[in-house]
């Protein structure tokens, strides 16, 4: 097991059962069977940072789980934040973390996404919204047409 100095921005002054009781003392158990830690952010269901400037889930890995590889990122399979439930961590590579993550159905602006059909997934692009990125760019362009004319006396 690797010493809790390979967690990023982890005070020095924690040892494994300080920082167990320090992370179990900020918790909260919800119906989800989810371990909800309350760090330094106010928000529910973001990443939260605790004891020093760690990220809580990979501090909660290290120390319950044990086995922590800094090259590896530590991925919530319950797919919640905020939760440092040891059963529901584990360590995966970058490419495995971002493949596992689920686009949702509407893009930001509330349109409709699209199925991809090669991948079954929904696409990454927004048709409806890339559409009126290019109405807008070519907008752009024609005024500034437009302003060179007038500048160079041909408008």
């Amino acid at each position: 097991m690797l010493s809790l100095s390979c967690v990023n921005g982890l005070s020095r002054h924690f040892t494994p059962d300080s920082l167990r009781e320090y992370l179990l003392a900020r918790a909260t158990r919800v119906d989800t069977g989810c371990l909800i830690v309350r760090g330094y952010g106010s928000r529910r269901g973001v990443h939260q940072k605790v004891a020093g400037r760690a990220w809580a889930h990979i501090a909660a890995y290290a120390v319950f789980v044990g086995d922590y590889d800094p090259d590896l990122e530590v991925d919530h399979t319950c797919g919640v934040a905020d939760c440092i439930e040891p059963a529901h961590l584990r360590q995966v590579t970058r490419a495995e973390n971002c493949r596992d993550r689920i686009r949702p159905p509407r893009c930001r602006n509330g349109h409709e996404r699209e199925l991809d059909p090669v991948t079954g997934t929904y696409r990454q692009v927004c048709r409806a919204c890339n559409r009126e990125a290019q109405r807008r760019w070519r907008q752009r362009q024609a005024d500034e047409v437009t302003q060179a004319r007038v500048a160079h006396g041909h408008g």
